[in-house]
């Protein structure tokens, strides 16, 4: 069963959001998962794809849009509509957007992010809710100075 994980930043911005996004795509990615960033929007996805590269001075995450021709060949991928290829076997979805994609449930891994603006809060307060309705083992991750 796919376990759900809720990071909970003190940090009202959406940079700290992505910053941490961009942080624990890093973990996730070297501990040799395949992640999938789902964004909001492709605006989002396309400010994640800057950040992947230039969050750290000496990181390296290897990543690519999930419509580019390069999607297959890298451990990260990112989108904000469609799921990534079933046949990239990825592990791990990191979920950005709003509300639950209805596709979430085929990684074994999934990672929410919050932070203290109110429209995430209320989000992300109907996603904890959906999931622990469904019986998904639901963990919150209380995080304190991680903002860049």
């Amino acid at each position: 069963m796919t376990q759900v994980d809720f990071y909970v930043l003190p940090d009202t911005t959406l940079e700290a959001r992505l910053d941490f996004a961009c942080r624990l795509a890093e973990t996730i990615q070297r501990k040799g998962y395949r992640l999938h960033l789902h964004a909001e929007d492709e605006a989002m996805a396309k400010e994640l794809d800057e950040r992947l590269w230039t969050f750290r001075g000496d990181a390296y995450v290897p990543h690519a849009l999930a419509n580019s021709e390069h999607a297959g060949a890298v451990p990260v991928t990112l989108g904000w509509e469609a799921p990534p290829d079933p046949d990239a076997s990825v592990q791990a979805l990191l979920n950005l957007s709003p509300g639950i994609p209805e596709w979430f449930s085929r990684f074994e891994r999934v990672a929410e992010i919050i932070n203290q603006h109110q429209d995430v809060l209320t989000a992300k307060r109907e996603c904890w809710q959906t999931y622990r309705k469904r019986g998904y083992p639901v963990k919150a991750h209380q995080l304190r100075g991680q903002s860049s």
